[in-house]
Formats: C-alpha cells, sequence, structure tokens
C-alpha cells in the first residue's frame, strides 16, 4: 500500500462562459499522504473550494471541464464518476452548515441516510450509530438533538453535526472546507481541536481548506498557498512561516492582526483584487498587486522551483538579493512596473 493517498497532478479546472473559458484551477500538483493534514490557504476566489469540490465530482454543471490527473488511492478520479468515493472514501465538511444542512429534515435523519446509504445499516443499527456519531463530536443529550432541526442548533452545534454526517461512512480522507467561519475564536478551537483528535483516533487524511494562514499553523503537516488558480507556494508548515518566499505568502502573513501589536494598529491588506480568471494578467498572476513586481514578472510565468519539499512561482522570491534590490527600484520610482503605488513608511 502506497502512502500516498492523493496524488494530483497538473490539474486544471474551468469553466465555458458568455465571455470565453475561465480557467480556475491552473496545473496544481500535491501530494497529501495517508494519516497527514494539508492546509490549502488562500483568499476568497483564489480556487481553493472549486479544486477541491471538483476531485471530489460535485460539480455537475455541464460547461465544467478538468484536465491532468488526480488519483485517490491508485486510482484515477478525473473522467469518471465519483459516486462510489462519495461519503464512504472521502468525506466533505461544508463551508457554511446553514444551507449545507436540509432546513426542513431532522438532525438523526440527515446522519441516517448516509449510514444506510454507504454501511447499508437498517434504521435501528442507524440510530444507534447516529447516537454515537454525535457523542464523539462532542453534542450533548444526542437522542433529542436527533429530533431537532437544524435551526433549532447554534452555529457551533450544526458544524459539529456537519462532521457527524462527514464521518458516517468512516472516510480515508476528509476535506474541510472553511470549518470554522462565522463561529467565534472559542468555538473554532474546539472545531479545529476535535477534527485534530478524530484525526488521531481514526488515522485518516484531512484536506483543511482556509483563508488564513494561523489557523492553517500548527494544524497541517504542509501549506500549499493558492492564488488566481495556480500554486504560489507549497511547504512544510513549520518551515513556510520559518522561510517563506513568495511576496503572496508575506503579503497574507502581513494582513493577519497579531496580539503583540498595540491598539488600532493599522492592518496592512492585499491592494487590488484576485484575478479575472476569464482574462488572467499576463506573466505572474500575482504581478499586479505585488511589491516587487519588475517588467519581467508581466512576461514571464514563474514555474515552481526549490530545494526539497519546499518550493515558490516568483522571479524575486522574499530574502533573495533579487528581492531587495526590486523593492528597492520600486520604493525609488515610487511604484512597480504594474503601477502598483509604493507607500513608503511615514508618507501618506
Amino acid at each position: 500500500m502506497s502512502d500516498v493517498l492523493l496524488d494530483v497532478n497538473d490539474y486544471c479546472v474551468g469553466f465555458a462562459t458568455e465571455r470565453g473559458r475561465a480557467q480556475v484551477i491552473d496545473n496544481v500538483s500535491f501530494q497529501l499522504e495517508r494519516g497527514k493534514t494539508l492546509g490549502i490557504v488562500g483568499e476568497s476566489g483564489s480556487g481553493k473550494s472549486v479544486l477541491n469540490r471538483s476531485i471530489m465530482g460535485l460539480i455537475s454543471s455541464k460547461r465544467h471541464y478538468e484536465l491532468g490527473s488526480a488519483k485517490f488511492d491508485g486510482t484515477e478520479l478525473v473522467g469518471r464518476d465519483r459516486q462510489d468515493f462519495w461519503g464512504k472514501r472521502i468525506g466533505m465538511i461544508f463551508q457554511d452548515p446553514m444551507t449545507s444542512l436540509n432546513p426542513v429534515m431532522r438532525i438523526g435523519r440527515q446522519i441516517g441516510e448516509p449510514l444506510k446509504m454507504h454501511l447499508g445499516l437498517d434504521k435501528a443499527a442507524s440510530q444507534a450509530r447516529a447516537v454515537e456519531l454525535m457523542t464523539q463530536v462532542g453534542i450533548p443529550e444526542p437522542e433529542r438533538r436527533l429530533r431537532q432541526y437544524p435551526h433549532e442548533l447554534s452555529g457551533g452545534m450544526r458544524q459539529r453535526v456537519m462532521i457527524a454526517i462527514a464521518l458516517a461512512g468512516e472516510p480515508e480522507l476528509l476535506i474541510a472546507d472553511e470549518p470554522t467561519t462565522a463561529l467565534d475564536v472559542t468555538v473554532q478551537k474546539y472545531i479545529l481541536d476535535l477534527l485534530n483528535d478524530l484525526q488521531s483516533e481514526l488515522g485518516m487524511s484531512i484536506v483543511l481548506i482556509t483563508h488564513d494562514l494561523g489557523v492553517a499553523r500548527g494544524r497541517t503537516d504542509e501549506i500549499m498557498v493558492l492564488y488566481g488558480g495556480r500554486v504560489m507556494e507549497q511547504s512544510p508548515s513549520e518551515q513556510l512561516f520559518a522561510e517563506m518566499s513568495h511576496p503572496y505568502t508575506e503579503a497574507l502573513f502581513a494582513a493577519i492582526p497579531r496580539v503583540d501589536q498595540p491598539k488600532h494598529t493599522r492592518l496592512n491588506p492585499i491592494s487590488g483584487s484576485p484575478p479575472d480568471p476569464v482574462d488572467p494578467p499576463a506573466g505572474c498572476r500575482f504581478s499586479p498587486r505585488c511589491v516587487y513586481a519588475q517588467d519581467d514578472c508581466t512576461t514571464t510565468l514563474p514555474e515552481p522551483v526549490g530545494a526539497g519539499s519546499h518550493t515558490h512561482s516568483c522571479l524575486y522570491p522574499v530574502g533573495s538579493a533579487g528581492s531587495a534590490q526590486a523593492r528597492t527600484t520600486n520604493t525609488e520610482r515610487g511604484h512597480t512596473a504594474t503601477g502598483l503605488k509604493i507607500q513608503i513608511a511615514g508618507v501618506s
């Protein structure tokens, strides 16, 4: 048995639109080993959710296409129906439990359906197993909760129900799509701790999708930074924070508020917006928003380079002599090669 559970190579996802072909995922490659956690990080619009929903076969649009390779436990997923994998081998926690749960169906039935479908349990056995799952994810009074509807539960409780449903088929891979969105920080920590505990108990692999590098740190074995559908940087988690190489990773990290900062400290947002997938910029996808951008960044699409398991796609990686010179050049002329204004500290 191979240690690699999910092997993705040069994977592309797009949609046919009235304006032309939208390339949402562009030549993404990664591997996920059994029992490990991969964090996929990037701001909204970077392609995180589309990547994983497409791999699972959950995008049903006739305008959707996929190219490349995505192998699960050695089986090619691209070009085949993936319903055999849903629930039983691959589970997914969706981003918003309030819209993912059926509002007119009791919780017990929503957990029981995958138990009947994937494990072949009868009504009594699925009811007993549903109680076990609710207890496993930390829901008190599980018998009573099974008779309730989603609107009768808190946000954190609904998210735990989503985890119970995802675990019902005892999957080998769990995809968690922004599992802590709209939850307060104490509930966020509980949900993330719960996922870690369940992973240790069940030995499953996890893909954790988030826009927050802080959430990914300490919760993942490896982080892949996605922007404009392309991999900007990929590295073991702690190494990424110690030696981040891509300007986009640096910009994401700079935008995170930190507890050691004084009150009313101004955050450092990333100027601009993610690229248009129908008409992306020539060259590096991040060049219009990058403070290091030079003329060649607007014409050359960087390929992943690096040593060992830490790779980046940048012509002027952070910390290099080239990036220092590029930043100096842009500061002196007041703007980058793409016209982005450089803000000088202390000057408004």
